[in-house]
């Protein structure tokens, strides 16, 4: 069951990645826009020299929690400092 867990997620992250990069009208996609695909690809890829599916599939889930929370947390920043400057 963990095995798809983690290739969901794995899936989820270099998915949305991948988007993202495409979407981009302003400035368009960057040098480390695909770096960030290419080192999630990888580490994946290096968790496959092991015997074992399990080091992959957890590989992906912390993938996924550290991606989604930084999201968040980046956010949160953006929120709390967006009304800053009406206090100046």
């Amino acid at each position: 069951m963990i095995n798809y867990i983690g290739t969901f997620c794995f899936g989820l992250v270099v998915g949305w990645v991948t988007y993202r990069t495409l979407r981009r009208q302003k400035n368009g996609s960057s040098i480390s826009d695909i770096a960030a695909v290419i080192g999630a690809i990888g580490g994946a890829g290096v968790t496959s020299l092991f015997d074992k599916p399990e080091l992959f599939s957890t590989y992906s889930i912390g993938l996924a929690v550290g991606f989604f929370l930084y999201f968040i947390i980046g956010l949160n920043i953006k929120e709390a400092n967006a009304g800053s400057w009406m206090l100046d």
